[in-house]
């Protein structure tokens, strides 16, 4: 370990480096002034390690006294642990106080003996030493409590996406819907929501294959999910082969001009589907519009927006349908995929 000898005097800086290399210190580092220790203690440290572990200083010097560069070595955080004996041929109590308010860990007084000098720096290695190992041990800590909370991070995030298609899960919308209802029903403002379904997949699946399906699920729900990145835009897998977009502070109309620019999108990206009258994959969709209040709940929306995705499909698909939030909700009526 590094012991840096801070003196004026080149005589008692060669003495003081001569009787710690007896004692078994080889690495035994010379200032001549307050500033040359400071500038060679902040010029070489880091934040996992600093070129010297215990500093022996005159407390009298010309510029910075030993009393000074104590407080600087104590203010930094990278040097704070840096034990500092100081050294003095004064008795002055006042200068010793003013010593140890500054930080120093002990005084040595002038002229030094071999068998103190030796104890007083063994003494402050050992300190060095277990404030060392304490430091590492809370940056084991650290890493490994910053580890867990990325993991944790990622369990949460696996729990709420959808692995095929990378946009949030049922379980996430299910709650996002409450939040968002809840949101829209303290500040008035208008909630909409799109149910599509993709055209014909069973189909789909039985002619080129389920991997071939899972990839034209997860083509769709990325388009859908680039065009709807407004604040307050959601999109989920909400079943098999449906998605769910949330559109917050959005309008009858504006839910209505976003779900016809999804329904073209994925129309023009051209996913070959031979057992479609349309050739490529296509959507249906059932957009419903709510201003929610207090006494109501998410269901209502959730129904008038199923009953007009039922529509949708029942004219022919590849269609918009808006629902009319007049009519009583209703149970999901199937339409045959194959048909």
């Amino acid at each position: 370990m590094a012991v840096l000898i801070v003196d004026d005097q080149r005589d008692v800086r060669e003495s003081l480096k001569y009787l710690l290399e007896a004692q078994g210190y080889p690495d035994v580092r010379l200032a001549a002034s307050g500033q040359q220790a400071l500038d060679f203690l902040t010029s070489g440290s880091t934040h996992t390690g600093v070129p010297a572990d215990v500093v022996l200083t005159d407390v009298v010097m010309p510029g910075l006294s030993g009393i000074e560069v104590c407080r600087q070595i104590k203010a930094n955080p990278l040097l704070h642990d840096i034990p500092v004996l100081v050294m003095t041929g004064r008795s002055d109590e006042a200068l010793l106080q003013q010593a140890f308010a500054a930080g120093a860990h002990d005084f040595i007084p002038k002229p030094v003996g071999p068998n103190e000098l030796a104890a007083r720096v063994r003494s402050a290695l050992d300190l060095k030493r277990e404030l060392d190992q304490r430091r590492a041990h809370e940056r084991e800590l650290e890493a490994l409590t910053d580890r867990l909370k990325r993991l944790n991070d990622e369990l949460q995030r696996l729990a709420v996406v959808d692995e095929l298609t990378g946009v949030p899960n049922r379980r996430y919308f299910n709650q996002l819907i409450r939040k968002e209802w809840g949101r829209a029903a303290r500040d008035g403002t208008p909630l909409s929501l799109l149910l599509i379904d993709i055209d014909l997949f069973k189909g789909y699946n039985d002619r080129y294959g389920h991997p071939a399906g899972d990839g034209c699920l997860a083509r769709v729900a990325g388009r859908v999910n680039r065009l709807t990145r407004r604040p307050g835009d959601a999109v989920a897998r909400y079943g098999g082969e449906e998605f769910a977009v949330l559109l917050a502070n959005t309008n009858a109309d504006g839910a209505a001009v976003v779900a016809e620019i999804l329904r073209a999108a994925i129309e023009q990206l051209g996913v070959e589907h031979a057992g479609s009258p349309h050739r490529v994959v296509t959507i249906s969709l059932g957009a419903a519009t709510a201003t929610p209040d207090r006494r109501s709940s998410p269901e209502r929306l959730l129904g008038a927006a199923d009953r007009a995705l039922y529509d949708a499909k029942r004219a022919g698909r590849n269609r918009v349908a808006v629902a009319n939030m007049s009519e009583p909700c209703t149970e999901r009526s199937e339409v045959n995929d194959q048909a």
